[in-house]
């Protein structure tokens, strides 16, 4: 697993509670930071002594959720990769049929609010209609395999994560990114429903009108196909 987070000391203690508990596949951890100095450190250092599936790891390159989930890709080494979040808005009970799905042979396993049995709770008008939006018209018109290729709980596997690479350098596109990549290459995608909930404590660093440019340029490449490399670099 993989966790951007940027002063998430108040929130990140209950996240990775609920990992342990909610988790059963064996796994790792990686809270990825990008300044030393960051206090969430401190609190996923000491929690590490209890349980060492968890550690802390600074990213010291380019600042950002981007950059801090490709270093934390650079710095594991199991066979599949869970991106998930550090505000408590995933459910880590869906992280093992995520696994799974991937053991199964999809290089894309996501986490869909918007399919049946799916929900998204309080999150921003404007966002929440943008990004449905985009989910349901990329899985009707692209055919991309999931409902909701914005979300980034998504788990991945490491040689196709190897074959394609990561472009995005600032957000959290990454996530639609991957699904363009897939799609483009005809690689399957899967999904299961889970229900995502508007963070609590702590502010989001989910920048709407910076991004969306980012993510335009995937939207649209998903409705393209090509059987051409698509080999990037998580390298960067």
């Amino acid at each position: 697993m993989v966790i951007p987070a940027k002063d998430e000391y108040r929130s990140i203690t209950p996240v990775l509670s609920r990992i342990a508990e909610g988790v059963s596949l064996p796994f790792e951890c990686l809270v990825v930071v990008d300044d030393e100095n960051d206090p969430t450190v401190e609190v996923v250092t000491e929690l590490g002594v209890e349980d060492p599936r968890f550690r802390i790891m600074v990213n010291h390159s380019s600042a950002g959720p981007a950059a801090a989930i490709k270093a934390g890709i650079r710095g594991s080494t199991a066979p599949i990769v869970v991106v998930t979040m550090a505000d408590g808005s995933d459910d880590p009970r869906a992280i093992d049929d995520l696994v799974r799905l991937v053991e199964r042979g999809v290089v894309v396993a996501a986490a869909s609010r918007y399919m049946a049995g799916g929900q998204q709770v309080g999150a921003p008008l404007i966002k929440s209609v943008l990004s449905r939006f985009a989910g349901l018209s990329l899985y009707w018109f692209a055919r991309v395999g999931t409902h909701d290729a914005t979300n980034s709980f998504k788990a991945y596997d490491r040689d196709f994560l190897a074959d394609v690479g990561v472009d995005s350098k600032h957000g959290f596109e990454m996530g639609l990114e991957l699904v363009a990549k897939a799609r483009r290459a005809r690689l399957p995608i899967a999904e299961i429903p889970t229900i995502w909930l508007e963070r609590t404590v702590g502010s989001s660093q989910f920048k709407l009108r910076e991004w969306i440019p980012r993510y335009l340029r995937w939207y649209f490449l998903s409705f393209t196909r090509s059987r051409t490399s698509l080999s990037s670099s998580i390298n960067q």
